[in-house]
């Protein structure tokens, strides 16, 4: 039997690489080896992964050569960057640089590089709509993705970009959630109005990707974008209402009032949303979720994800008094 292809996997113990790793590991035909990258070899996550038959090497962005030799002699690399680790886009250009230059000198035949719009070709910096940010920034943590898209083409790197969605996991772990009003209400709290929002499950980023992966050089030169299901606030809010078992409803608020709530990565996520609302038709184009089932038959819609998700969302079980 010939030997199994190298897979080399940026970030496998995170969200978007743990869900491609997990979804070559649990293939019964793999055909590619995991080589999972991770700063903490000791982690659980990463002892997960070994214990599931991944090769877990040490790498970390800020130290390149641990990428070139994490890299050498794979056939294939997913590269992701970290923004909310740091809240830095020269360090996500920086990170992805290296990445880019590591498949380069690897010869890496096909790189996924999970990546975002670059917000400044629709705003440009002196459009008065959206506040700037970071003085060269609209989004930062799209727009550095966006714009370290070159390191990747400026050096002949076989790449597919891999336009992600919003995660839904957000609603667990990134406080997006419901939260529950003086009235005992809970609402559902974004600047989107009545346009829809793409929204996705992590763990089925991951498994586009490998799909992607199974396709050979088809995808390679391509910009992919993908998406469980594109929903209004309201439709959210009335999902998380069935799946929790009471009223949530949904606040639009202004992206001003949302870049005002103080949290950090408050501003950049104001004009996130800002940006996708105002400019709907184009981030929802990107984003099909007929694409994405292809690319994975078991793509879940946002009920299915709160059918196993919804316990797992922090909401205040306790009610203001009449509620």
């Amino acid at each position: 039997m010939s030997k199994r292809k190298v897979l080399a996997v940026v970030g496998a113990t995170g969200a978007q690489g743990g869900g491609l790793a997990r979804a070559v590991l649990n293939d019964p035909e793999r055909t590619l080896t995991v080589r999972a990258l991770t700063r903490d070899v000791n982690s659980p996550a990463a002892r997960e992964l070994a214990r599931l038959g991944a090769e877990v090497v040490a790498a970390d962005l800020d130290r390149p050569a641990t990428i070139e030799r994490a890299f050498a002699g794979a056939s294939a690399a997913f590269c992701v960057t970290f923004y909310w680790a740091h809240a830095s886009p020269e360090k996500e250009m920086q990170h992805a640089a290296t990445m880019a230059r590591a498949a380069k000198d690897a010869a890496v035949e096909h790189v996924i590089w999970s990546t975002l719009e670059d917000t400044r070709r629709w705003v440009p910096l002196d459009d008065k709509r959206m506040p700037t940010l970071m003085g060269r920034y609209k989004v930062p943590h799209f727009d550095a993705k966006g714009e370290a898209d070159r390191f990747f083409t400026d050096l002949g790197v076989p790449v597919t970009f891999l336009l992600a969605s919003f995660y839904w996991e957000n609603f667990i772990r990134a406080g997006m959630g419901p939260k529950r009003g003086e009235d005992g209400i809970l609402r559902l709290t974004l600047p989107m109005g009545a346009k829809k929002l793409p929204g996705i499950a992590v763990d089925d980023i991951g498994k586009c990707a490998y799909g992607i992966l199974r396709r050979g050089g088809s995808y390679i030169g391509r910009a992919v974008g993908i998406a469980g299901e594109h929903l209004s606030g309201a439709e959210m809010a009335s999902a998380l209402g069935r799946a929790l078992g009471e009223e949530v409803r949904y606040e639009d608020i202004s992206p001003d009032a949302y870049r005002s709530l103080g949290f950090p990565g408050a501003e950049d996520l104001g004009n996130m949303f800002q940006f996708n609302r105002d400019f709907n038709d184009v981030f929802r184009a990107a984003r099909d979720p007929r694409v994405a089932r292809e690319l994975n038959p078991e793509l879940q819609t946002f009920d299915q994800w709160l059918s196993r998700n919804a316990k797992l969302i922090p909401v205040d079980r306790t009610r203001a008094a009449g509620g």
